[in-house]
């Protein structure tokens, strides 16, 4: 009887923002204009990639992977969370929440595998430049969105098993969306052994590509310091600085959401945390690589030219 009493559960309902209840018109005003102003910058991105050929280049394809995975990853998360602030109290089935976990993991995934990549791509492009193209083929690009697309489908996998074989006993999820931690909350039983399979999962997916982002830019500086000029080096450094604002901002938000020891954040520390890495963090990608890098605002130029003429 008290094993049936826990898998009773069908349905959760999301708390949400409701701890701001007389704040929530203009949160979701707020977070609409963010949100907005993601997708259009995402968009912009990936057309301004594919329709100038001064961007046809490995590290230009994989910014515009960027840009889609984290249009993708939005998609999934943000729509959910405006509709909860306005209308409170929607339900999400077992199977809505189960499917929800599993794209919410495969694109967060997604969308960090491409930083590790170009991290990689600068790494062949400044310390070893006479091999870049043959490295750095259509195909080896091609092969790396592959496999981290499958590393992705591979982790939601192992994420979604853990945490939806567990019974649940309670349907009300602390959070705006079925983020990992929040669901096994709902959990009566131990979930022990259910936290640490999260806590090796996000360890392996957020610590590794930061040690291989690390790793390929500490071969960069090194080769940078010791052949580039003076005015060489500034270029170089100016090339790199998208990108590892970038990592930084997205692994850091990453580390501190997933890696941090068991709850003992309060809930608003926890909305905070998760607003940054779903809402600030992919925004913040978009004004990084238009504003800041060279090509992308001549291209975006060009384009702008083209159609006043």
């Amino acid at each position: 009887m008290q094993r049936k009493n826990l898998t009773e559960v069908t349905e959760f309902i999301f708390l949400g923002f409701s701890r701001f209840h007389e704040h929530q018109i203009t949160l979701f005003a707020v977070f609409l204009i963010l949100y907005t102003l993601t997708l259009a910058g995402n968009a912009i991105i990936v057309t301004i990639i594919h329709i100038d050929c001064h961007l046809h280049m490995p590290i230009y394809f994989f910014l515009s992977i960027l840009a889609s995975s984290e249009t993708v990853y939005t998609l999934v998360t943000i729509p959910r969370m405006l509709s909860g602030l306005i209308a409170q109290n929607q339900p999400i089935s077992l199977a809505g929440c189960t499917t929800h976990v599993f794209f919410f993991v495969t694109l967060a995934i997604n969308s960090c595998s491409p930083l590790t990549v170009m991290g990689y791509d600068h790494y062949v492009a400044i310390c070893n430049p006479l091999r870049y193209t043959p490295i750095m083929s259509k195909r080896v690009g091609v092969q790396l969105t592959c496999g981290a697309f499958s590393t992705g489908l591979a982790m939601a996998a192992v994420q979604v098993t853990s945490i939806f074989t567990l019974p649940f006993c309670h349907r009300v999820v602390g959070h705006f969306s079925c983020d990992i931690l929040p669901v096994i909350k709902l959990s009566r039983i131990d979930t022990t052994v259910n936290e640490i399979i999260n806590f090796v999962v996000s360890l392996s997916v957020i610590l590794v590509p930061m040690g291989l982002v690390f790793i390929s830019y500490v071969l960069i500086i090194s080769t940078i310091l010791n052949t580039a000029s003076a005015e060489g080096q500034k270029k170089a450094f100016a090339i790199c600085a998208s990108h590892l604002t970038t990592v930084m901002v997205r692994y850091s938000c990453a580390s501190t959401d997933y890696l941090k020891p068991k709850p003992e954040n309060s809930v608003e520390q926890d909305l905070l945390l998760s607003v940054t890495y779903t809402i600030i963090t992919p925004l913040l990608n978009c004004v990084v690589y238009s504003l800041r890098n060279k090509k992308v605002k001549d291209s975006l130029r060009r384009a702008v030219g083209r159609n006043i003429s």
